[in-house]
């Protein structure tokens, strides 16, 4: 599977609400999306991560997640795709607990995936938690564009959180946060590796990976005992044990950044 290649993008026409979304080339959808899962029409928006079609299916964004409290209520942005008909892609078509189907969408098999749209507006984050890399890539490079330019929700400077104020990581606890700052120390207790970026485990702010994780972590380069010293962005949901913790689950949810 090749990596995302630059593609020109064109305007789909006035939509609901004033928004669009691009098409590119079939290079893109070619390198992301896994296989063809079906497909609809959008009937209603569910929430700012959700689709329900015509045939009473919910459908679940693969791949981003929403920053809950967010000032901005993003359901507009896909109020778009109500009436038109969209394209699921993924590795299994599978429902959730909820009932709901995880999947790229998009709206032309040559079109960039809905999810890189929103993250290129700043209207989700990159969750961290897909598999495929070229996928995971073309989801960063969208996630990265906005944060860059600081549009959407990346226009509120406190969005990444700092590890040096693990107070402000605890308001966070139950919703998903982006933290970034130095590693201090990685160490092992039983199963479990603790990426410490304090002393004191009561207080500061710990990312946790499972020892069974690490054969994975070795296969993308990131041994987790390099980590030290170096500046790293965790993205997960925050935990309160002891101080503030995110559970690692995917190589993604780390990114070394700063070298």
């Amino acid at each position: 599977m090749t990596a995302p290649r630059l593609a020109r993008s064109i305007l789909l026409g006035s939509l609901l609400c004033g928004l669009s979304f691009s098409t590119a080339s079939p290079s893109v959808a070619a390198s992301c999306g896994s296989e063809i899962q079906g497909g609809g029409i959008v009937s209603a928006i569910i929430d700012a991560r959700t689709l329900r079609l015509d045939d009473g299916r919910d459908v679940r964004l693969a791949g981003v997640e929403v920053v809950a409290g967010d000032a901005n209520d993003h359901r507009p942005a896909l109020a778009a795709l109500i009436g038109r008909q969209v394209i699921l892609r993924g590795d299994g078509d599978d429902p959730d607990r909820y009932g709901r189907q995880s999947a790229f969408v998009y709206l032309d098999p040559s079109a960039r995936s809905i999810q890189s749209e929103l993250l290129e507006r700043g209207e989700a984050l990159a969750s961290g938690d897909i598999a495929d890399k070229a996928c995971a890539a073309e989801l960063a490079t969208a996630e990265a564009a906005a944060r860059q330019a600081r549009r959407g929700t990346w226009a509120n400077s406190s969005i990444i959180k700092n590890v040096e104020n693990p107070v402000d990581i605890l308001t966070r606890v139950g919703q998903f946060t982006v933290v970034e700052g130095k590693v201090l120390s990685v160490r092992q207790a039983g199963g479990t590796i603790y990426v410490n970026f304090g002393r004191r485990w009561t207080r500061d702010f710990a990312a946790t990976i499972s020892r069974r994780m690490i054969p994975y972590f070795e296969a993308a380069g990131i041994a987790p005992v390099s980590l030290e010293n170096r500046r790293v962005r965790v993205r997960g949901w925050v935990e309160r044990r002891g101080g503030p913790r995110i559970n690692v689950l995917r190589v993604g949810q780390i990114e070394v950044i700063g070298d």
